[in-house]
């Protein structure tokens, strides 16, 4: 007998779940935001200010050459310039408060992480940087003057850190068995020197002579050692991360800042700070003819980058101060060189942040290294 096959059929049932799945991709979305927010957290280091304060003393230096007594764009019957430097000092305002934010989250979640970076040799000195970027802002804020009350606690408030920091960081060089400056200096430690200076620019443009005087020798003082230490190529420098030459740049930047601060002490553009005006100019010329010990850093974008700027800037500044106390034709020829300089340095490196900016939040493998510099034993050579 034949048997007969009965043919069997599948029957498969989806079950669209589109609720369920939806719910899921938003709790993925609100989850997503905090890791977001706590990886940029865990990036960010107080050396990424550098971008306000190139922003804040671009802002300086628009609002000197506007003023109506310079002679670099007062001559110009158009209203162009007052609102590029509003612009500019408003982007400057912004930028540093969002990083101020930034920071605060850091601390509040990432404590051990802010410890470890005020103990590092390289980190700690840019600590500094959000007091420089406020004081500077203060400088060229265009609606308030330095006479008024508001201006002087605002100042009282953001010298204070500079003083706090001062307070540890000088003392720990004569006094610590392990963090002799010797070991510890480096060209990012011209930064505390920097702070100094701009303070006491500030204290002097609202007539507290006294206590400018105190913050300029500060300053000056501590510039003339470190640079000395510097200069004999010790452990420290030797030990400067390669990615981070472009704070090479510091070495005539904080000369240039005490000509600015002297200048404001003394109401004049006098010998000495024509002397320091020329130390910075000198400096800038001798890094400026070795462009191969930037090559290296040059080969990936970072946000060490902006270390280009500020100083230029502060050379520009002290070129318009000059020009407007010497009034001859190479004066205003450095001034409007080093004016251009300053203001294509900033837009470049603007648009270079803006096209790597995923770049831009990356762990700094410098803040993650030992927190003092390694001294590697010299060998010594034999002549055959």
């Amino acid at each position: 007998m034949e048997s007969l096959v009965i043919p069997t059929q599948e029957v498969h049932i989806d079950i669209n779940d589109s609720v369920s799945s939806s719910k899921e991709r938003n709790t993925d979305l609100v989850h997503a935001k905090p890791i977001v927010l706590m990886s940029i957290l865990s990036s960010l280091h107080a050396g990424y200010f550098r971008i306000s304060l190139s922003l804040c003393t671009q802002a300086l230096l628009w609002k000197i050459m506007i003023a109506p007594d310079s002679m670099s764009m007062s001559h110009l019957h158009s209203n162009l310039p007052s609102m590029a430097f509003h612009l500019l000092w408003y982007l400057a305002l912004a930028t540093q408060v969002l990083l101020c934010l930034l920071y605060a989250l850091k601390c509040f979640f990432f404590f051990d992480m802010v410890k470890k970076e005020f103990s590092h040799y390289i980190g700690v000195n840019y600590l500094y940087a959000p007091s420089i970027s406020w004081l500077i802002l203060l400088q060229s804020a265009p609606m308030m003057e330095p006479q008024s009350i508001l201006y002087q606690t605002l100042f009282s408030v953001f010298a204070l850190p500079v003083l706090t920091l001062d307070t540890k960081l000088y003392g720990q060089w004569f006094t610590t068995e392990k963090k002799f400056l010797s070991m510890m200096a480096n060209p990012a430690s011209q930064v505390s020197v920097i702070a100094n200076l701009v303070a006491a620019k500030g204290a002097a443009e609202m007539g507290w002579r006294e206590c400018a005087l105190c913050l300029f020798s500060l300053g000056m003082v501590h510039y003339v050692v470190i640079f000395v230490t510097l200069y004999q190529r010790l452990p420290g420098g030797n030990n400067f991360p390669t990615k981070l030459r472009p704070v090479f740049f510091l070495f005539f930047a904080a000369p240039a800042m005490g000509s600015l601060a002297w200048n404001s002490i003394c109401g004049t553009f006098d010998p000495l700070a024509k002397m320091l005006f020329f130390l910075s100019l000198f400096i800038f010329m001798s890094l400026v003819c070795r462009p191969n010990l930037f090559k290296k850093s040059m080969k990936r974008f970072n946000v060490a980058w902006w270390a280009y700027s500020f100083p230029i800037t502060f050379l520009a500044l002290n070129s318009v101060q000059y020009a407007q106390e010497v009034k001859e034709q190479v004066a205003a020829g450095l001034m409007l060189i080093f004016s251009s300089i300053s203001v294509l340095i900033l837009l470049g490196l603007m648009i270079l942040t803006a096209a790597n900016s995923n770049r831009l939040l990356r762990r700094d493998p410098v803040l993650g290294s030992a927190t003092s510099p390694k001294v590697k034993p010299k060998q010594r050579s034999y002549c055959s």
